[in-house]
């Protein structure tokens, strides 16, 4: 494989020798080379030794960022009826040169497509998905609420559809099955015992049915004549038969060429082809309906943002649209009101609902400098804000860009499903056109081998196939979200469900991330200030918790800082400098081992801190341990019980964290882990999860920092508080809006709920098929048994899917119990 990236960072020669050589040096890598010039890296690798991500994340390490050519987009279809359908437009565009990736999903009848913009462009999608016989259009993030208003409206006329459909479907049942009763010739006016008089009548009524519903017939005809039939086609092949058949048996009754039997009517399937197009108008509307219920939570969160906002504008207070307010305008909130976009309180106070963000039902005091998320709702208080993000940045677009994605994805066990949905059509057609001619060799009638064939036909449903794992995967992402767990995608959601092992992070994630001084111990005749006042200006440079809590503890005091010269930070030790002419060590006890420093004392005075579940930090000047700070973190209040549910659902819980053996072991206890890896390296963490995998254990790993983003990429599911960082949440695969490890546990709930659902779906559609279609090629009337009416088997199609999708919705009313079940009500 060959492909071309945009290299940022690269200033000079050196920068592109740099990428070039860390390219050419991953196993796998046939050849790279770096256009400084274009800044463009051009990449020939093996693709089976050596991925994307693998080539993406080498360069980084490097200090520079490989972006791919590739595009992303998601296009909604308009056309598509069944799995066949999804399947065609999958193959048409998966097809192309220099597409990657081509996922249709039914549900959300959307295509989501990879490609790499050098080689193919938006119009060549679509004109690709027109030649497979649909219509593409490209969506924008957000655009799930207009589909929402299509499929009301569509909900609508398919229920006008099927009304006009049974007012003349009723007639023409009673006047095609009244003289088949003992007594129907007192039930039919005696006009009606004539049978070309019969005949006539009931394609008069037959006529209007097939009118309204000739989108069977020009859809199914239309993906015939394209090579690549699908449901409609069996529809509009097996009542279209009926139908030519009731016309040719009318003008031959009118003309005398005809003898009539069963009481003297002919032999005619006008009823079935109006019964069976009614039904399945029916069963389009119910499954209409259903679908657009699979969707509602992202519509929900979509309907939250308000159309406008207040804003502040030459002191004056308007009201603007919502697309117009900038980021660093001042916006009024008043009481009852939803926050429009994402900010910061600037004047007064206020209790917020943030339950679409995070689940959580009570309101959050706000104050000053607080944070804000728009479509929260603002209950009792009057504020002045600044917007800090807008658009499709605020925290409530980006959880709706995320749903929307993982809504739009496949899970693996859906692969079954897609190769049967290829040849599903074709082979039902052969299996009609087969049990007809065996039929009509054992010795039976034309007219009875043409009911077997449209019985073949009309039973046969690709839509329950289709249907199975995409409305599970909607369903269930979207119960996540209103509980503040967002899931990237079905592949994830069926990984979750596998799990047996949880790696979680100590600093941020099982504790609060917000550490405290707690302890000061001079030597030598240093003061507590003195330690705190040095160390504290050394911290000045640093961005770790701990160093922001001895900034803190300095500023609490109002310790004035001094100037530092030559500063380093040492990853996983600590910090050296110059304070005052001195040479300065902060940092833990492998800083101090390093520079041969002896501890007395404060060796164990930190080995006591460490006991007690404090993070001992020494503070050595010129070589000599002059103090040591103990640092503490509280567990979160929710961390034990967190612990004890996912344990007690039979998964195993390991604390990783670079503290020391002590410290650690204090920590685990207070959150009731037995198993604690204690002072691994930031770098180190992702090989940590790497050797739990290789002994055959299902790692989820969950953290909140920089330093667990490449641990988050590595485990088989990486799970992101939401407080964390930016890169964290972009590199694991569920995000936990609520910081709450209490989610870990409902994460997985959700996942084996969702799969079992799906596994329920899968079944029931290949069961309705595998024992539907033989009972309509007659194989209980082989035996004595009886026949499958064609009405019967449309009713039967139509409820097929209607199941599917009920089952589905059944997630929308599970309900969390407290230990690892996620229980239907």
């Amino acid at each position: 494989m060959k492909k071309t990236y945009a290299v940022e960072g690269m200033s000079c020669a050196s920068c592109a020798m740099t990428v070039e050589k860390t390219l050419q040096s991953l196993t796998g890598v046939t050849a790279a080379n770096v256009n400084l010039a274009t800044e463009q890296a051009t990449v020939a690798y093996e693709a089976g030794e050596v991925g994307e991500a693998d080539l993406i994340g080498a360069v980084a390490k490097a200090g520079y960022r490989l972006r791919s050519t590739a595009v992303e987009q998601t296009y909604q279809i308009k056309g598509m009826s069944c799995a066949s359908c999804a399947m065609a437009v999958e193959r048409s565009v998966a097809g192309l040169d220099g597409v990657e990736e081509a996922a249709v999903n039914l549900a959300r009848e959307s295509l989501y497509v990879r490609y790499d913009a050098t080689l193919q462009s938006t119009s060549t999608i679509q004109q690709a998905v027109a030649k497979a016989g649909y219509e593409a259009f490209l969506e924008e993030a957000g655009q799930q609420v207009d589909r929402a208003a299509e499929q009301e409206e569509q909900a609508k006329k398919l229920w006008q559809r099927f009304i006009w459909s049974a007012v003349f479907a009723l007639p023409l049942v009673y006047l095609a099955m009244v003289p088949m009763l003992p007594w129907g010739d007192v039930l039919l006016p005696a006009i009606f015992h004539e049978a070309p008089v019969s005949a006539l009548i009931q394609l008069i009524l037959v006529l209007p049915i097939v009118y309204l519903g000739r989108s069977f017939y020009q859809k199914g005809v239309k993906t015939l004549l394209k090579g690549h039939p699908n449901m409609d086609s069996l529809i509009a092949i097996g009542t279209g038969a009926a139908l030519i058949q009731g016309i040719v048996m009318t003008g031959l009754l009118w003309s005398d060429r005809v003898e009539v039997n069963h009481g003297g009517h002919a032999e005619l399937y006008l009823e079935s082809v109006a019964v069976i197009l009614t039904l399945i108008t029916l069963g389009k509307y119910l499954e209409t309906v259903s679908k657009s219920r699979t969707s509602a939570a992202i519509q929900h969160l979509m309907a939250l943002t308000p159309p406008t906002a207040r804003v502040i504008r030459n002191g004056q207070e308007r009201e603007v649209a919502l697309d117009l307010v900038m980021v660093g305008e001042q916006l009024v909130v008043r009481p009852g009101e939803k926050i429009p976009v994402d900010g910061e309180l600037l004047e007064g106070q206020s209790t917020v609902d943030e339950s679409m963000l995070t689940g959580e039902s009570l309101p959050v005091s706000k104050a000053v400098g607080d944070a804000v998320f728009g479509g929260s709702i603002n209950k009792n208080g009057a504020f002045h804000m600044r917007a800090t993000k807008v658009g499709k940045d605020t925290a409530l677009a980006q959880i709706i860009r995320l749903v929307e994605e993982a809504q739009g994805s496949k899970a693996p066990i859906a692969k079954l499903a897609d190769q049967v949905a290829a040849v599903f059509v074709p082979v039902v057609m052969l299996l009609a056109l087969s049990a007809g001619i065996f039929w009509l060799i054992a010795g039976e009638s034309w007219a009875f081998s043409l009911s077997i064939m449209i019985a073949v036909l009309i039973i046969a449903c690709p839509c329950a196939l289709g249907l199975a794992t995409p409305t599970a995967i909607m369903v269930g992402t979207g119960k996540g979200a209103e509980h503040g767990i967002l899931i990237k995608s079905g592949e994830v959601l069926e990984r979750a469900q596998k799990l047996d092992t949880i790696i979680v992070d100590k600093t941020g994630t099982l504790t609060e991330g917000k550490p405290r001084v707690t302890d000061r111990v001079g030597y030598h005749g240093k003061s507590e200030d003195i330690i705190l006042q040095v160390a504290a200006s050394l911290e000045h440079y640093s961005e770790h918790p701990l160093g922001e809590a001895i900034r803190f503890s300095a500023q609490e005091k109002g310790l004035a800082l001094s100037p530092v010269a030559d500063f380093q930070s040492l990853s996983g030790k600590g910090l050296v400098g110059t304070v005052d002419g001195q040479d300065v060590l902060l940092g833990n006890l492998a800083l101090m081992t390093a520079y041969e420093v002896d501890l007395g004392q404060a060796e164990e005075d930190g080995r006591l801190l460490s006991q007690n579940g404090k993070t001992p930090v020494f503070l050595a000047m010129e070589k000599q341990v002059v103090g040591v700070l103990g640092i503490a973190d509280r567990v979160k209040k929710t961390s034990p019980q967190a612990m004890k549910e996912l344990q007690d659902m039979g998964l195993e819980v390991v604390m990783l964290t670079g503290d020391t053996k002590e410290t650690a072991e204090a920590i685990a206890a207070q959150a009731g882990i037995q198993e604690v890896i204690s002072q691994v390296l930031p770098e180190d963490k992702a090989a940590v999860v790497k050797e739990w995998q290789e002994t055959g254990r299902r790692v989820a790993m969950v953290g909140d920092g920089i330093n667990d983003a490449p641990a988050l990429a590595q485990a088989d599911v990486g799970i992101a508080i939401g407080s964390g960082t930016d890169v964290a949440i972009e590199s694991a695969d569920i995000v936990l809006v609520r910081s709450d490890l209490l989610d870990v546990a409902r994460t997985i709930q959700f996942s084996q709920a969702t799969m079992r659902v799906i596994k329920q779906n899968l079944f029931w559609a290949f069961a309705y098929n595998v024992i539907g279609i033989p009972i309509a090629m007659g194989a209980l009337h082989l035996f004595g048994g009886p026949l499958l009416n064609p009405m019967l088997a449309g009713a039967a199609m139509s409820l097929s899917s209607v199941s599917v999708l009920a089952n589905a919705l059944r997630l929308k009313h599970s309900r969390l119990s407290r230990y690892g079940e996620l229980n239907n009500r």
